[in-house]
């Protein structure tokens, strides 16, 4: 005898329909846009306890300082470019509604000759203000962009940020701030690097520098040296004697206690070869620590692949197996400086340090650990 047939079992299913997700709050809102000699990178985000949610980001390859060493201009063609993708930073702002905002530019603008005229441009063509910073703030935004990856072991703290026409280097004593302060500490540092009346615990800065070459820079410096490997060492020798003005450039720092953060595309390309990443994945590389001898041995892989090996790596690619060298080389200038077993791999930079500065201001974030 045949079953029967369950009662209802011809009725089509009711749908079972998931909420849309709520949008934020554009009130909630904050943006920040850093237009450097090579990119062009925005991040729209709402704060989230002691730290933010990122809701919307954008960023592109614009070349914006193509050529500037050679002419000390910025080109039509490098503008158009960077135009054309601050149109979509603009209608990304428009469509969240976002009220509260920094966009600034960085060493491509300062030494241009015709910044302003591009700035007007830029403001006549996209409705967006850019602010060209000064190295100090630069430097302060890439400091505290890294508050949450600052070790509450660490007392003396190195932080490199290589960027496309200039490198930033900031050293701060917090040896004097409690253990579980240090990270708060560095992020107070937004007011500035010159010590502030304060109640809490104060990080020291003890020096900091600005040196006019960044990956893109420093590549057009020996464009003309043909032999890959020579062209890598006189790049790093080159940096190197750039730094001869940093107060502790000769102090010899013992590894305990000693931390370099590191903020660039290099760090974290070098961090993704070194641990065999197929696609590049953030959370794995970010706050990764490397040590100086696991970052000379990507270094030298590098320099064994050569210039066409490199193009094909699919960490590296065709657009970055150029700068990829630059950077290595002001990479390995600065662990021969200082060498350290603890260099953290910071994927964040301006963008973060520009929200956290904002939010921190606003005191839209909330105390307590990163």
């Amino acid at each position: 005898m045949a079953p029967k047939r369950p009662k209802g079992a011809g009725a089509f299913p009711k749908a079972v329909e998931s909420p849309a997700p709520a949008r934020p709050d554009p009130d909630a809102l904050y943006a920040a846009l850093d237009l450097g000699t090579n990119s062009c990178r925005m991040l729209i985000a709402q704060p989230k306890g002691s730290g933010f949610h990122v809701v919307d980001s954008f960023s592109k390859s614009v070349q914006l300082g193509a050529g500037l060493e050679r002419t000390g201009r910025l080109s039509r063609s490098s503008m158009a470019r960077t135009i054309q993708a601050l149109r979509i930073c603009q209608q990304k702002l428009k469509r969240n509604k976002v009220k509260r905002m920094r966009l600034i530019a960085t060493e491509a603008c300062r030494r241009a000759k015709n910044s302003r005229d591009f700035i007007r441009q830029v403001k006549r063509e996209t409705g967006l203000n850019l602010e060209i910073i000064q190295p100090e703030e630069e430097a302060r935004l890439a400091v505290i962009s890294c508050a949450p990856l600052v070790s509450t072991k660490t007392e003396q703290l190195l932080v490199v940020d290589i960027g496309g026409g200039s490198t930033e280097l900031v050293w701060i004593d917090i040896s004097s701030v409690p253990r579980r302060d240090r990270p708060a500490a560095i992020m107070r540092l937004h007011h500035g690097f010159h010590t502030v009346d304060s109640p809490f615990p104060a990080a020291k800065v003890v020096d900091w520098i600005s040196v006019p070459l960044g990956v893109a820079t420093l590549r057009d410096q020996f464009n003309d040296v043909e032999d890959d490997s020579a062209r890598f060492a006189l790049m790093s020798w080159f940096f190197e004697e750039n730094l001869a003005d940093f107060a502790p450039y000769k102090d010899e720092q013992a590894r305990a206690g000693f931390q370099i953060v590191g903020t660039s595309g290099t760090v974290t390309t070098v961090a993704a070869s070194h641990l065999g990443l197929k696609r590049y994945d953030r959370t794995k590389v970010d706050g990764l620590r490397m040590t100086s001898d696991q970052i000379d041995k990507v270094i030298r892989g590098y320099l064994e692949l050569g210039p066409l090996g490199r193009r094909r790596d699919p960490r590296i690619g065709d657009d970055r197996q150029a700068l990829i060298m630059s950077g290595s080389a002001i990479l390995q200038a600065l662990l021969r400086c200082w060498p350290t077993d603890r260099l953290s791999v910071a994927d964040r930079g301006l963008r973060e340090g520009l929200l956290y500065a904002q939010m921190s201001a606003d005191g839209v974030l909330e105390d307590g650990p990163f």
